[in-house]
């Protein structure tokens, strides 16, 4: 079901290997934890370093990691058998991030916090297993998502970086999607059949930054490029 050929998957490996070269984001020897929640980019991200990985003239290991967040209903059999029929092992790490962010603190805005939390949990996890790296999977929508979420509500100009190392934590995030737009994502998991698993999150969908999406959606409808706009001018990651 997922097996594919190099050609087959040059649309979707071209844009990932220029990230990595231009950040040095995947070397020898690296051993990447792969956070996977169950949802769209995530498993593209990972279906994509897996095919990478056979086609690059060193040697890297994967590490999928799964941070359940303790939602009820929220069933990873499929990412589990995804995982497998990609030749690796699902680690899932469970956590009670939904409790305490819904039950306990009754967040009104929850995403950040719950966003940090569940990063905190995979990085512990990704450090518990010898790994050096953490791959997300933030697209170039993504990117734009925040950028205008942070001009909009905070009056700041900035968005996240590919490549950053987290020095209390002794470990580098890398987000090797960062150059795909969220309609080339989907459009990887319709012709590669991947897995996706429904999101219980009682915030999903009600979100400031599904507020962002139909705006740069509406923007998009008269502007095509502008998402490559936004990439071209911001230049060099990490400066306004």
């Amino acid at each position: 079901m997922l097996k594919s050929t190099k050609s087959d998957n040059k649309w979707l490996l071209t844009p990932v290997k220029k990230a990595s070269i231009q950040y040095g984001m995947i070397e020898e020897g690296d051993r990447i934890a792969v956070g996977l929640s169950g949802g769209k980019d995530s498993a593209v991200l990972f279906y994509i370093l897996t095919v990478l990985r056979r086609h690059v003239p060193f040697k890297f290991d994967l590490v999928p990691i799964c941070v359940d967040l303790g939602f009820e209903d929220m069933d990873f059999t499929l990412l589990d058998k995804y995982v497998t029929e990609l030749g690796n092992k699902l680690h899932i790490k469970s956590t009670l991030i939904g409790k305490i962010i819904f039950d306990v603190r009754q967040e009104k805005n929850p995403c950040s916090l719950c966003a940090n939390m569940r990063r905190g949990a995979l990085y512990d996890a990704a450090k518990s297993l010898g790994c050096n790296k953490a791959a997300l999977g933030h697209h170039l929508d993504d990117a734009f998502e925040t950028f205008l979420m942070n001009l909009i509500y905070n009056g700041k100009l900035g968005t996240f970086q590919p490549k950053t190392y987290l020095d209390r934590r002794d470990i580098t995030v890398i987000r090797p999607v960062i150059f795909l737009e969220e309609s080339v994502i989907e459009k990887a998991v319709r012709l590669k059949n991947i897995p996706v698993v429904k999101n219980t999150c009682p915030a999903n969908k009600k979100t400031k930054r599904e507020e962002m999406k139909h705006l740069i959606h509406d923007l998009s409808q008269r502007y095509p490029d502008i998402r490559h706009k936004f990439l071209t001018a911001r230049g060099a990651w990490g400066q306004a």
